[in-house]
Parts: C-alpha cells; sequence; structure tokens
C-alpha cells in the first residue's frame, strides 16, 4: 500500500505478487476462459492454522514480560480472520453460482478491524481473564521509526493493511464473520499457544528487538 492507497482495500486496490502462484493461476484460467473463483485471504489464524506466527509475536514477549517493539504509533489497523469465517467464505460462491463466476476475485477477510496496539492488550486480557493463570502486566510498548529500523520482527505490515469482503457480501450473500479475535484469544488461542510449548524456553532472534528498545 501507498499513501495514496484508500482502505479498506478492494479487490482492485489490494496489492498482489504478479509471481504467486496464485495470481498466475488466476491469468491463466482469464486467458483460457476457465470458469473460476478465486478468494484472496490476509491474515488467518485457528487452532489448526499452519501459520501461528502473526498473533505468537504478541504472545512471546507479553509471557515474558518483553517489550513489544511496533512501529509508528500502534494505531495502525489490520484484519485478523478465523478460519472459520474464511472456510464460510470459500462455500458462499454456492449461494449464487452464476454471480461468483462473473465476479471472479473476492477479498477473503473480516471486516473487524484492530489496531496493533489494541491485539496486545487482547492477548494480555486473555491471559488474565483466566482464573488458573498467573498474572501478566500491560504491555511494554516501545513505538518505533521505521524509516530507522524497517520491520524489524513485527509480523504485519507497517502501514495500515485490511481488505473489504463487501463484494462477497453483495454478490455471494456472505453473511459475515461470526468470530471475533478479541473473544477468539481467550476461549482457545492461548490454550493453543501453551499447547504448541510457546511460553516455553527463550525467544530466538531477539537482536532486533533489543537494538530497537536500546535505542528508542
Amino acid at each position: 500500500p501507498t499513501e495514496e492507497t484508500t482502505f479498506p482495500m478492494s479487490e482492485v486496490d489490494t496489492p498482489v505478487k504478479d509471481t504467486s502462484g496464485q495470481v498466475q493461476y488466476e491469468n491463466y484460467a482469464t486467458a483460457s476462459k476457465v470458469p473460476f473463483v478465486s478468494f484472496r485471504p490476509q491474515y488467518i489464524y485457528g487452532p489448526k492454522s499452519n501459520k501461528h506466527t502473526y498473533i505468537d509475536w504478541y504472545f512471546d514477549r507479553i509471557v515474558r514480560d518483553l517489550p513489544l517493539p511496533i512501529p509508528g504509533d500502534g494505531t495502525q489497523l489490520v484484519s485478523l480472520t478465523n478460519a472459520e469465517d474464511v472456510a464460510s467464505l470459500l462455500a458462499s460462491p454456492l449461494n449464487n453460482e452464476k454471480a461468483a463466476i462473473e465476479t471472479r476475485i473476492f477479498n477473503c477477510g473480516t471486516d473487524q478491524l484492530v489496531s496493533y496496539s489494541e491485539v496486545a492488550q487482547m492477548c494480555v486480557d486473555s491471559i488474565n481473564d483466566k482464573v488458573d493463570e498467573k498474572e501478566v502486566s500491560s504491555p511494554k510498548f516501545v513505538y518505533y521509526d521505521s524509516e530507522k529500523f524497517g520491520k524489524a520482527n513485527f509480523p504485519f505490515r507497517l502501514n495500515n493493511f485490511y481488505v473489504a469482503p463487501n463484494l462477497a457480501k453483495e454478490k455471494l450473500n456472505w453473511e459475515g464473520p461470526t468470530h471475533s479475535l478479541k473473544e477468539d484469544l481467550a476461549s482457545f488461542y492461548y490454550d493453543n499457544y501453551k499447547q504448541r510449548g510457546g511460553n516455553q524456553g527463550d525467544v530466538k532472534n531477539l537482536e532486533k528487538d533489543e537494538k530497537i528498545t536500546s535505542d528508542s
């Protein structure tokens, strides 16, 4: 995204990598006049997700009482989508197959937005709301200059990054997300994090964190 990007990003405005397999297939299918529907997912989480690094980045530091180096001022907005909401989106073309094939490409993400700092506070709350857990302290935010340190270890983009699933709602009668990040963090994510051993041992590759916190 650039300074001129309008949020939420539409299917036309959402940046994609021309070298990605998904985009290459979309181009091939379009040129071959093959009927298809393509969903472009954003940040996905869930108990069986194959990638946990987005939210784990926060828990890794919070449970160890470490600073959270966040680029900018932490007010940047992002959408994190539960895998079950993604699944309902993938099934939504069955509501209107003709419109799905005619439209072809849809954003795949929740319209519930959270800021980078809010994610941290939600993670803290998900721990402290459990009666059998040792209470953790409030997030130790370190807001840093991204022009100086870049992305460092931060799991999200430097600026806002969220899409609008409006087209899926309009064309495919998608009902919208049924999950919220705050509820999911409390109901399963933190327990799943511990089951994966996330709260054990040391966090690797903290050199960039330490440089940022010492220079900020």
